[in-house]
């Protein structure tokens, strides 16, 4: 199976941050969305919880296909049984659809379906398939999946609620996963990031760095935004 050359390009580009848009003000969304094209952001982190999988309750497709912006849509599921919502949220526009390794007992098939559907944005463009992998969960699920996913999402807080700290031990999981995927796979830290951490996580090796409310919160949006991606560089 052909990977996605978004693939490629999101390669050239990291490290980089994808910005959870969960905890932005949305009375004035569109104008953050623009501000956050302004700071250089690409992707835009789309966190959806269904309420089963981890206690909150909060997007669907509907959101996602609704929010109209210029960023690659980023789309974490954490939902229970993912395979039959899948078709919704490719028409949504979504351009990375990551699913959760222990959100079903079939994870293989969910995979092999996202890895034959077609970006709803650009046909040409392909979807990078994300698979997730909660704070408890061991690396060695990776292992019969190889060749199924083009992005590891590693936990560093439990799913559910904003707020938590950075679980130190995720430093040593990164390091390890980096070791397991090399260059076959981008990985992506999401959870406990802030303007004082986000270095030291991208030179562990994350491609991409999940962050929403250390950008959101303080009212000051563009100034965290570029602040972040300033400490990447």
């Amino acid at each position: 199976m052909a990977r996605s050359p978004l693939v490629d390009r999101l390669r050239a580009s990291a490290p980089q941050i994808s910005v959870g848009v969960l905890t932005a003000d949305w009375l004035t969304l569109g104008s953050q969305l623009e501000i956050l094209e302004s700071a250089g952001v690409e992707l835009l982190h789309f966190d959806v919880m269904d309420g089963m999988f981890c206690p909150m309750l909060t997007m669907g497709a509907p959101v996602v296909a609704g929010l109209k912006t210029r960023l690659l849509k980023d789309v974490h599921l954490m939902i229970e049984d993912p395979l039959s919502k899948l078709d919704a949220f490719v028409a949504a526009g979504a351009d990375i659809i990551t699913v959760h390794a222990e959100s079903t007992r079939h994870i293989h098939r969910v995979l092999q379906a996202l890895g034959k559907m077609t970006n709803a944005n650009d046909s040409n463009r392909g979807i990078v398939r994300g698979i997730a992998l909660n704070p408890g969960t061991p690396l060695e699920v990776l292992e019969p999946l190889a060749g199924e996913f083009e992005l590891v999402l590693m936990l560093a807080v439990n799913p559910g609620w904003g707020g938590q700290k950075f679980i130190a031990s995720t430093c040593d999981r990164v390091k390890r996963l980096r070791e397991i995927v090399r260059d076959t796979a981008l990985i992506c830290v999401d959870g406990g990031v802030t303007r004082d951490n986000i270095g030291s996580i991208a030179r562990l090796g994350a491609d991409i760095i999940v962050t929403g409310s250390a950008v959101f919160d303080g009212k000051a949006p563009l100034e965290n935004a570029r602040a972040m991606t300033g400490a990447l560089r």
